[in-house]
């Protein structure tokens, strides 16, 4: 499997910190910077070459979405994932017009980030595998985002999900109350993993709704709730 390299550009040096701990806690990825400042960043990016940007938008010295826009100018084969606390609709419109992968709010929860990467590397993989495109192709690579209407239940389910685990999962929070992966897996005796594959497959699907909260030791946690 073809290792992923990734550059962290975060002026806050203890949330970067934060982000370089999650990385390396991820498999087939490895670190190859962090930039402090988007002039680091431009120079870290030429010298290595990076697959991924792990991209914040608020810096001492401009703004990320500059940074963005002059990748995609240059034509730069670095992907960007922006990790950052700003909410405006304009930041997501500009970050979603300058083709970033995703797009991740502040705080940073480890899961989010581990599924995150896990559908870039199926995004290169898939993209690895091909010569030429159809459309059914085209329509897995592109997110289906111009369609405004709330996204359908399949009637195929995606690989790595079946029915009876889905239905399992759905009633346990059914019974109300916000659940996190781990307490999810527990309830049906499921690993932590494969209880948070099909929470955030319903979330994709408008069924549960994600939050991050807090835990008693102050660790952002995602939970899931109807």
């Amino acid at each position: 499997m073809t290792t992923i390299r990734i550059l962290i550009v975060e002026d806050d040096r203890r949330i970067a910190e934060i982000q370089r701990r999650f990385v390396e806690r991820l498999d087939d990825v490895e670190l190859c910077g962090i930039a402090h400042s988007l002039e680091d960043a431009r120079d870290l990016t030429e010298v290595m070459a990076p697959d991924l940007i792990l991209l914040d938008i608020y810096f001492p010295d401009g703004n990320g979405l500059e940074l963005l826009r002059e990748l995609r100018a240059q034509d730069s084969s670095s992907d960007v994932i922006l990790i950052t606390a700003a909410k405006e609709v304009d930041s997501l419109r500009s970050a979603l017009r300058g083709g970033v992968f995703d797009y991740i709010l502040k705080p940073l929860v480890f899961e989010r980030l581990e599924e995150a990467v896990s559908r870039y590397r199926d995004h290169l993989q898939h993209l690895s595998g091909l010569v030429q495109v159809a459309q059914k192709e085209v329509d897995v690579l592109l997110p289906r985002s111009g369609d405004s209407s709330p996204p359908k239940r399949p009637e195929r389910l995606p690989k790595g999900i079946d029915s009876i685990t889905l239905d399992k999962i759905r009633e346990v929070v059914s019974s109300g109350g916000q659940w996190s992966a781990e307490e999810v897996g527990n309830a049906m005796g499921a690993s932590r993993t494969t209880a948070r594959r099909y929470l955030e497959f319903l979330v994709g699907m408008s069924e549960l709704t994600a939050e991050v909260t807090y835990g008693s030791v102050g660790r952002p946690e995602r939970r899931y709730h109807i």
